[in-house]
C-alpha cells in the first residue's frame, strides 16, 4: 500500500511541476483581459455618441418637418 501511495504521490508531483512550468495560459488571461478593457472603453464611449447621433437625427427630423409643413 505505501508503495502505491509513494508512486500516486510522485505522478502527481510531475503533473504538477509539468503545469508549473506551463505559462501559455498566463498570455490567454492577459489577452482576454486587454479584450475586456476595450469593451468596456467601448461600450462607454458608444454611448455618447448614441446621443450625439440621436441628436443629430432630432434636428434634421425637426428640419424636415419644417420644410414639409411649410
Amino acid at each position: 500500500m505505501q508503495d502505491v501511495c509513494l508512486k500516486l504521490y510522485a505522478k502527481m508531483r510531475s503533473v504538477r511541476d509539468a503545469l508549473a512550468g506551463d505559462e501559455r495560459g498566463q498570455d490567454l488571461i492577459e489577452y482576454a483581459l486587454v479584450v475586456a478593457i476595450i469593451a468596456l472603453a467601448a461600450v462607454t464611449g458608444m454611448s455618447s455618441v448614441a446621443t450625439a447621433i440621436t441628436g443629430a437625427f432630432t434636428k434634421i427630423g425637426q428640419t424636415l418637418t419644417t420644410y414639409t409643413t411649410s
